[in-house]
């Protein structure tokens, strides 16, 4: 049984005199994608992750060497970046801090992880605190990171804090942010989309269908929204990212196991339809003060998706040229919820047998749909450019957005971690 069929499809000739990253273009194909699932370990009690410490199951952690091998085949098949995730990836530093090494002496070159923050717990001895920051910051600066992202679930601090069971966390990321900032690493706040994304005084709930139950519903988390990056602006961030709600229908499909079918994230399609929509009408008033990841251009097609009016959905990339690697078994899927679709160890998969022309709208997952949205009009230009031309036609404020997006992308400096905010480059967005 298979999510979706992928028959063989047979790699064409390489023009050596070609470089590799206009071949792939000119191929349909972008930059290369693989997200690590290290471990599935984790010390946080989320309710709207099946990884948390009070659900019980035998835990995972994929052995250093067998990462290594992982690492090492990305690398000859051109892949660019890789994440490291977990479960909690700092629960073993060390093994962390290897990996990261071992990529970047492979030649790929955006890595990025992340912590649920549990690190940054501040019990009270200034001393200590500084040093455990000074120390992690130092170890992390000296790798060859781009990216490494905080979670953060609310903009009332005491909120997060009680629903991740992390108790200090806010204080604590507020006095280390400045300290990674010194070491060059500018670290992003990472918002998984909840109920509870503005605090507990936000009726976030669809109340109705009618036209004024829906305007609350929107008008509430763009409130909410707003709370959230004002919030991790004060707290000394220079880049946000918001993490799309993972509530599947049937959650058989999912063998990455960041998802839930808790209230707090489980939201009913028209419920996404006007968070998206909410999400993409924020965004433009807080473009120059912060960097903000989410496209717009995503979020207008996950509004249109939502709301039954688009036709022609982008094929995401997860399984073609995105993909995801396991922590119980250390093999490839398409992505963290094509349970169905196992590809084996990822040594061992050739990418050019997936069917490139099929399309997936199985979840939402932002680390594949938005640069799915992002690439498409440049592979789709050399391969597809009568569809290119229909969708143009069919809709023009997706390709507005587009355009407004890679100019903010490329003033943002494509989100470098390495850098940090440049608010003349960001004036512009005002």
């Amino acid at each position: 049984m298979t999510c979706r069929p992928e028959p063989i499809r047979h790699p064409g000739k390489r023009s050596s005199q070609l470089p590799e990253s206009l071949f792939r273009l000119l191929q349909g194909k972008v930059p290369g994608q693989v997200v690590v699932q290290f471990t599935d370990a984790c010390n946080a009690a989320c309710a709207q992750c099946g990884m948390r410490v009070t659900n019980r199951f035998e835990r995972s952690t994929l052995p250093l060497e067998e990462v290594k091998k992982s690492i090492d085949a990305a690398a000859e098949k051109g892949v660019q970046a890789i994440s490291f995730t977990g479960g909690e990836p700092l629960l073993f530093p060390d093994a962390l801090v290897e990996m990261i090494n071992h990529a970047g002496k492979s030649g790929i070159q955006y890595i990025r992880t992340g912590t649920n923050g549990f690190v940054f717990r501040f019990k009270g001895n200034e001393n200590r605190f500084k040093y455990r920051m000074e120390k992690l910051a130092e170890t992390l600066a000296a790798t060859e990171l781009r990216n490494f992202w905080i979670s953060i679930d609310s903009a009332d601090g005491a909120l997060h804090e009680k629903m991740r069971g992390l108790d200090g966390v806010i204080r604590g990321i507020e006095k280390a942010l400045p300290i990674f900032h010194r070491h060059g690493l500018y670290p992003s706040a990472n918002l998984g989309i909840n109920r509870y994304t503005g605090g507990e005084d936000l009726d976030l709930v669809l109340t109705g269908d009618s036209k004024a139950a829906k305007e609350q519903f929107y008008s509430g988390f763009r409130q909410a929204f707003s709370r959230f990056y004002t919030f991790v602006e004060n707290l000394g961030f220079t880049i946000v990212n918001a993490c799309y709600p993972m509530s599947l229908e049937d959650e058989s499909h999912a063998v990455y196991s960041a998802s839930s079918t808790d209230r707090m994230v489980n939201f009913t399609a028209e419920e996404k339809h006007l968070i998206f929509r909410a999400l993409k009408d924020t965004i433009p008033k807080f473009r120059s003060r912060i960097r903000i990841f989410s496209p717009t251009s995503s979020l207008h097609s996950l509004e249109k998706r939502y709301n039954g009016s688009l036709r022609r959905p982008i094929p995401c990339l997860g399984g073609i040229d995105f993909f995801f690697i396991d922590a119980k078994d250390g093999n490839t899927y398409p992505c963290g919820y094509r349970a169905c679709d196992n590809l084996g160890k990822f040594s061992d998969f050739n990418p050019d047998t997936v069917d490139r022309k099929s399309v997936c709208t199985l979840c939402d997952w932002e680390c594949f749909r938005d640069p799915s949205e992002l690439f498409f009009p440049i592979t789709s230009l050399f391969t597809a450019p009568r569809k290119l031309a229909a969708k143009t036609r069919e809709d023009p404020a997706f390709f507005r957005h587009w355009i407004s997006d890679l100019l903010y992308y490329r003033a943002c400096h494509y989100f470098n971690g390495r850098q940090n905010t440049d608010k003349n480059r960001l004036t512009r967005f005002r």
